[in-house]
């Protein structure tokens, strides 16, 4: 029996697991993969979350991540529009920050069950039971669901994006280039973007959202990018000149941006389970780890293993979750809408070089204050 147990071990099932754990709760974290392994990310974080990692020691120093304080946006004909980033941001990927991550989990305390995955999870006489495909069986006063983007628990929960499908993929390579060593580039194609930035050991995370149709279009990820995103030019001379450490790329179906909900049920969502802002914005990353923060902080006040205190949780966390995110989201999915499309991003990308101001604010928009 645990107070509680997190389904999922990335960015928000990691600090939750770590936080609640530095608060004496005995947390068992369940994750399907093995530490190390790779994701689909464009692994770059807003500073707004720094000082918060700072404070919990989970700020990955160790990896001298890279700085980056410039963006540049591309349209599908190589117009360009650069902006500083006020608040900036530091690159990792997710290789190295989850393991990172869930060694200090584990320095706190928290038990870390890898390769496993929970399938069922249901709640009788106030105490919650995670199936596992192993058959394995684990009981919690609590249950957090950190699983990402989309899981089998979504489906099993019959929560409301499942019910249709996502016309969105993500592709992750790590490359090596000549690049702006402080930019994050987000270079524009038909039904697609592209972020490029540096992270840690002198790599870059290329990462790029775009949609089924194309992929079935053309039969394969590398036909499809040589018809579509090698139009844009930065991406062809990006694709033809970078060296590339993957075998093939991480790729990842059905990315959803319809609206979730932070809890089914009495089961609460954290990170991206929650809600995921639009890749555009590039600030999922500190989101999910915001989020952890939130709820975890909820938790800390109401529960006790004697009266979990769940309804008070659930509303505790919700109110501070639309406070800070629902704003942001929305702003997000209006974001990605002047984007994918060649003349409409051409224009809008126009527009913002002869409005500044209006550049300012759009970023501004999609980016938090800074997180204590």
């Amino acid at each position: 029996m645990y107070d509680i147990i997190i389904i999922g071990g990335g960015l928000s099932g990691l600090i939750s697991a770590r936080m609640l754990a530095l608060n004496k709760l005995s947390v068992l974290l369940i994750e399907k993969n093995k530490y190390p392994f790779h994701r689909v990310c464009g692994e770059y974080i807003s500073n707004e979350i720094k000082p918060f990692l700072e404070s919990i020691n989970c700020y990955p120093a160790e990896f001298f991540p890279s700085t980056i304080n410039q963006l540049e946006v591309t349209s599908p004909s190589g117009f360009i529009l650069k902006s500083k980033l006020d608040m900036g941001g530091f690159g990792i990927s997710r290789y190295a920050f989850d393991l990172f991550l869930k060694e200090k989990a584990c320095e706190a305390g928290v038990t870390v069950i890898e390769g496993e995955q929970v399938y069922d999870v249901f709640e009788q006489d106030n105490i919650f039971n995670c199936k596992t495909l192993s058959q394995k069986e684990y009981n919690s006063k609590l249950v957090i669901g950190a699983q990402g983007k989309r899981s089998v628990i979504d489906k099993q929960l019959k929560r409301a994006f499942t019910q249709k499908k996502s016309p969105y993929i993500g592709v992750k390579y790590h490359i090596e280039i000549q690049g702006e060593e402080h930019t994050i580039a987000l270079h524009n194609f038909q039904n697609g973007y592209c972020g490029i930035s540096k992270i840690e050991d002198g790599k870059f995370c290329l990462c790029y959202l775009t949609t089924r149709d194309n992929l079935r279009k053309y039969g394969s990820v590398s036909k499809m990018e040589e018809a579509i995103l090698y139009k844009n030019p930065f991406l062809k001379k990006i694709f033809s000149e970078a060296k590339f450490l993957y075998d093939a790329p991480e790729v990842i179906n059905e990315i959803s941006f319809e609206t979730k909900s932070t809890h089914k049920n009495s089961l609460l969502f954290c990170g991206d389970a929650a809600g995921m802002i639009a890749p555009l914005c590039g600030n999922g990353m500190a989101m999910a780890i915001h989020s952890a923060k939130l709820l975890s902080e909820a938790i800390i006040k109401h529960y006790t293993p004697e009266s979990p205190s769940i309804p008070l949780i659930q509303e505790a966390y919700k109110k501070e979750w639309n406070r800070n995110f629902k704003l942001r989201l929305w702003t997000g999915r209006n974001i990605q809408k002047m984007f994918g499309q060649n003349l409409l991003t051409e224009i809008t990308l126009r527009v913002l070089s002869f409005l500044p101001f209006l550049k300012t604010w759009l970023i501004k928009k999609t980016h938090g204050k800074t997180i204590l």
